[in-house]
């Protein structure tokens, strides 16, 4: 792990886990615990639940769990240094000097190493762009657009030229190996050209972090050539769906707003006329990610998305994704220009301003798109649209927000509110219902119900063992590690009963922290997050502990008794064991 375990223990006993998560997605007291719809799939209603007194958290949806530092890796895609040395401020703890041994080194070194690869090649198309041997048609491309040359700069644009090879031999007399090229995504490899550079003939837009780190680039061809632009392929360190282009500059941006484009040449040339708050996707549609990446420094967005068929439909779905968490959006009117970039250079940015002052409500903006579809001249289709109202309404989860909007709606186009409000209520009830579907249609039919059904017992049996002090002392006589179903179970079991041997109360997020693999963290924190069903008392929460362990025990007896061949010593263990399954039918557990 990089770091001495006592030291993270350490930093990660002396931080709150509330706190800290905090920063990053809006949590809700519910209870003993918080909650909020999970940030790591996509969901309406809260599921993902964080335990201040275990500090751990655990989405009940997806699955997804860990602690304080895996989420961290998880969330803002930090190594595990990263991780520790983010929070070590936060805890007051020193950190000593990572463990320089050979193999540390190399399984921390290569993101490092990804980043260093291209920070090396956003140098050499800098410099190439302002080569007048060789950056000619790229320099004239950028003036062609308006932009200045501090923009140029500011941005760090570059030009990849028709020698596909000369950003490969500058990486390389950087240090740069052939297999970080193709790792990070800059070259590829052919049978008939070997390496080469995936980029050239192309003005190159660096994608940073909002650290200042180069994640990967974006190329505009010059003339006619296909694809016109190229992104980068995804990589250990570039990830489109969780970045945003321009975020590195807008986040320090005073305005509490974001303006959201399409396109990089949208986000530079606002950024020019004074409007720093400008991000865009990154060849992609917008995404859930990356609204919960907006949401975390502003609830106000604007979409200047361009004002064709296309852009009003990723408009459309951008409102959605950004209503799911709870952000404002508003929809800049463009025309009669295309895009952001078309329109400053036409009317401005006072008139710019004046639009995003005019900016048209998002629900508004689906109601008049979907009025469109429709010839309101009919009545059977003026009776579609007024449903198709009613499905937009449906979406919104606050009563009085709905209602507002109810009553707005409901005057401008001289509908009946109480009827509005009728079908509203039927679509949100079929809304429910398709959620339902689609959640179990997800979930699937159990591969092995009685499996699952005995991890269940299990995760139960060491959720009581760490709530109730005393219980282990009782049930020990009779519980072994083995007799838990899979390895990683018989694993975290070990650990508990060590620690509760050693008169400790087992620590689910250390426990955590031993497993590297996401999956492995996230099945740890289920075995502390079982829901357990509220009992009436203390004598019926005995009586559910005891058929607990008398199943896990049954269980355990029938998987080694079909192991068992026809030896003396095998039935002589096999007798004792139904010696002990007897004796567990008359068990008192006293709490």
């Amino acid at each position: 792990m990089y770091y001495p375990e006592d030291i993270v223990a350490e930093v990660r006993s002396r931080v709150d886990i509330v706190s800290v998560l905090s920063r990053f997605i809006s949590l809700q007291k519910k209870g003993a615990n918080y909650v909020c719809c999970c940030p790591f799939h996509n969901e309406k209603t809260p599921s993902f639940s964080v335990n201040p007194s275990r500090q751990i958290y655990k989405c009940f949806g997806c699955g997804v769990g860990g602690n304080v530092i895996t989420f961290l890796q998880k969330y803002e895609n930090m190594t595990f240094p990263e991780a520790m040395e983010y929070l070590a401020p936060i805890a007051g703890v020193t950190l000593p000097e990572r463990d320089n041994s050979e193999d540390a080194r190399r399984r921390m070194n290569h993101k490092m190493r990804l980043y260093e690869a291209n920070r090396h090649a956003a140098n050499f198309f800098y410099k190439v762009l302002w080569d007048e041997k060789y950056g000619t048609p790229g320099m004239e491309y950028l003036k062609k657009r308006g932009l200045t040359d501090e923009t140029i700069k500011h941005f760090a644009l570059g030009f990849a030229p028709m020698n596909a090879r000369g950003v490969i031999d500058y990486c390389r007399k950087n240090g740069v190996t052939d297999q970080e090229l193709l790792d990070a995504g800059i070259a590829a490899f052919s049978e008939k050209n070997g390496l080469y550079s995936k980029f050239w003939n192309r003005v190159i837009f660096p994608i940073l972090d909002d650290k200042g780190k180069v994640l990967g680039f974006g190329g505009r061809v010059m003339g006619d050539g296909e694809p016109k632009y190229l992104n980068s392929q995804e990589t250990d360190v570039f990830n489109k769906r969780r970045n945003l282009y321009g975020f590195n500059f807008a986040r320090s941006s005073k305005k509490d707003r974001f303006i959201l484009c399409e396109g990089y040449m949208d986000v530079i040339s606002l950024h020019q006329a004074g409007f720093t708050e400008a991000v865009a996707s990154l060849g992609t549609a917008f995404t859930p990610e990356q609204a919960r990446i907006l949401q975390r420094y502003s609830p106000n967005v604007y979409l200047s998305y361009d004002s064709d068929g296309a852009g009003t439909k990723a408009a459309m779905r951008a409102i959605e994704i950004l209503r799911q968490y709870k952000v404002t959006g508003r929809i800049i009117n463009m025309k009669p220009y295309k895009d952001p970039d078309e329109f400053i250079k036409g009317l401005g940015a006072e008139e710019f301003e004046k639009r995003m002052e005019n900016a048209e409500d998002s629900l508004l903006f689906q109601v008049h798109t979907a009025e469109k579809g429709f010839n309101t001249n009919d009545y059977a289709e003026k009776t579609k649209f007024h449903h198709e109202i009613a499905q937009f309404l449906a979406q919104m989860e606050d009563p009085l927000e709905r209602d507002n909007y109810l009553d707005a709606v409901s005057k401008e186009y001289g509908i009946n509110k109480e009827h509005l409000r009728e079908a509203v209520g039927k679509a949100a009830l079929a809304l429910a219902d398709k959620k339902e579907w689609e959640e179990a249609r997800k979930t699937g039919p159990k591969k092995n119900e009685k499996a699952d059904y005995m991890m269940q017992n299990e995760q139960l049996l060491l959720t009581f063992l760490i709530e109730e002090q005393g219980l282990f002392a009782q049930v020990e006589p009779y519980i072994r590690e083995e007799d838990f179903s899979t390895e990683l179970y018989r694993e975290v079991a070990e650990t508990v009963f060590e620690s509760l041997r050693n008169g400790k109360v087992p620590d689910p997020a250390d426990i955590i922290s031993h497993y590297e693999d996401p999956d492995d963290q996230s099945n740890v924190c289920a075995l502390f997050t079982t829901q357990i069903q509220d009992l009436s008392g203390k004598e019926e929460k005995a009586k559910a502990i005891a058929e607990i362990l008398y199943k896990i025990k049954k269980n355990s007896y029938e998987r080694h008794a079909g192991e068992r061949g026809s030896s003396m010593e095998d039935i002589q263990t096999d007798l004792k064991e139904k010696q002990e399954l007897e004796k567990l039918k008359k068990i008192v557990i006293r709490l």
